[in-house]
């Protein structure tokens, strides 16, 4: 097995190489933080090549990874193989070198609390080569304004402190306290981070809305964050030191995941997976999971995994930790938890797979259409934002029992009724997927095929939430979508729902009521206005 020294080598002699690399062959006993021998070894490396160097140690002693640093400062490797969970510590123990009599920095008790380490011990550098003061710390159960605590100092002589005891009782009281705030099965504890450079305001309803997803997909948000910046950071966001703080906050409440509301760029998920250990997603994987949970129907399904792959494509990176986390999905749902064996050139045979399977539903449904035609039966579309009440209606206008439920993508699949007038003019009214603001590109172009269905409609009736306070905001998203698919040019009639959550007096643009028809998809006596004005839409345009 190849021994990689981590970090970086140029500048060092071959000799020196194969001192540090011959570390590996060499074992602490787990009752030492570090056996003495072994620092020794190590402070004598370190003095010589004027560098920190780092061990990660696991709980039997054994030395997972050499790493070779810079003068003021150690980079600690990616670890799949220790992960830190929930009420769990990584495993592993960071123990590096100072090169000179200083306590632990500010980044050594980050890494500490971030990466979840059993230890963080820095053995510091006499001028003459030899050790000198230890200084230790480990992380803390009690949700205190510090994360962990630093040891009293001490020297190689007192690294034997009964460690794996030590560790092993720590993790215990880590597991009682996590378990108060554990959530319940097949959910998540989330915390919800964000940066804008624009009008706060627009960024704080956005999180609004990232909660309700986290609702219909039984994600617990236990806390959030929103920063304002000249520029979003390329790589963390938020900035690195921002997040850092921002993901100890999170774990000491428990977080046992981050959600961001945004679009995480390839790049940006390298880095913020390989810096935090912790699942990672962000708004697209959210309402992509969203609907792979929903999807019942056969094209439903196909859409949303050829959704989910494209997505996947430009982030499938072998090596990379993230792959466990972006292939899993929330819940385990979605193309499945097959690690590293995804390459992309199976992920690209799956995407033409599934667009010809998608391309023979869409030949299908020209047929569908073909018969409609030849029946010279009128097309209603109901669109609208997601939750605004489209199924409730669809099931009131038709006598249906199609699934509709107080929560966001309820429904996913689009659903046709027939309808008829009172003067027996007979319709086909179809219900669509909802709309949501900043709908995923890998979505849009997925579910092309059903919302080309939307082309055929002889009307589109936008149906609009005005109990719900962004209910502005909700219509010029709808509408942007609709002018995006070449559908604003046919007619449409604004249907405002859930009047009976409102008091009409008190509307804030009771001039907008005007432009359309005021409903309670719940209460069949306030459409009799709406089937009348459908009624004679259609038949002004038929006849």
């Amino acid at each position: 097995m190849k021994k990689i020294v981590y970090g970086s080598t140029t500048g060092l002699k071959n000799t020196q190489i194969k001192k540090i690399e011959d570390l590996y062959t060499l074992k602490s006993s787990p009752e030492f933080i570090l056996t003495p021998d072994i620092a020794v070894q190590l402070v004598a490396i370190s003095h010589e090549i004027r560098r920190q160097i780092g061990l990660m140690i696991d709980r039997n002693g054994k030395i997972i990874c050499v790493i070779a640093g810079e003068p003021q400062r150690i980079v600690i490797p990616v670890t799949p193989d220790y992960m830190a969970g929930p009420g769990r510590l990584k495993g592993l123990r960071c123990v590096h070198t100072h090169l000179t009599d200083e306590q632990l920095t500010r980044d050594d008790l980050t890494d500490l609390a971030l990466l979840r380490l059993d230890y963080i011990t820095a053995i510091c550098v006499r001028p003459d080569g030899s050790p000198g003061n230890v200084y230790s710390g480990h992380v803390l159960p009690d949700e205190t304004a510090d994360p962990y605590q630093v040891m009293p100092v001490t020297t190689i002589d007192g690294l034997e402190i009964g460690c794996q005891a030590q560790i092993l009782a720590l993790e215990l009281e880590l597991t009682q306290k996590s378990s108060l705030h554990r959530p319940d099965t097949g959910t998540e504890n989330a915390f919800l981070i964000n940066a804008t450079t624009t009008n706060p305001q627009e960024a704080y309803a956005s999180f609004e809305e990232l909660k309700e997803l986290c609702k219909t997909s039984r994600i617990h948000v236990i806390g959030s964050a929103l920063q304002r910046r000249q520029q979003i950071d390329s790589k963390f966001v938020v900035g690195k030191g921002k997040l850092s703080s921002l993901v100890i906050t999170a774990i000491q409440n428990h977080a046992t995941m981050l959600i961001f509301d945004r679009e995480l760029s390839p790049s940006q998920i390298r880095s913020i997976t390989d810096f935090v250990e912790m699942k990672v997603i962000d708004r697209t994987q959210l309402i992509l999971d969203i609907f792979a949970k929903q999807a019942k129907s056969r094209d439903g399904k196909y859409q949303v995994e050829l959704a989910q792959m494209e997505y996947l494509l430009p982030r499938l990176i072998t090596r990379n930790t993230a792959m466990s986390r972006l292939t899993g999905g929330i819940g385990g749902r979605g193309p499945g938890e097959t690690k590293l064996e995804i390459n992309r050139r199976r992920v690209r045979d799956r995407i033409t797979r599934l667009k010809k399977e998608i391309q023979t539903i869409r030949k299908q449904r020209t047929q569908q259409k073909s018969r409609r035609k030849r029946k010279e039966l009128p097309i209603i579309s109901i669109v609208g934002y997601t939750n605004v009440g489209k199924s409730t209606l669809l099931n009131t206008l038709t006598q249906s029992n199609i699934i509709a439920a107080n929560r966001l993508f309820a429904t996913l699949d689009p659903s046709s009724r027939r309808l008829r007038f009172p003067r027996d003019t007979e319709v086909i009214i179809t219900d669509t997927v909802g709309f949501i603001q900043n709908l995923p590109k890998e979505l849009m172009e997925a579910f092309n095929a059903t919302l080309e269905e939307l082309s055929e409609a002889d009307i589109i009736l936008h149906v609009i939430d005005i109990s719900n306070p962004r209910y502005l905001q909700q219509k010029e998203s709808v509408e942007k979508i609709l002018t995006q698919l070449d559908l604003d040019k046919i007619p449409i009639l604004y249907v405002f729902n859930k009047t009976d959550q409102v008091d009409l007096e008190q509307f804030d643009n009771p001039w907008l009521l005007n432009q359309g028809i005021m409903i309670s998809a719940l209460q069949k006596n306030t459409l009799a206005p709406l089937i009348e004005k459908l009624e004679s839409m259609i038949c002004m345009k038929h006849y």
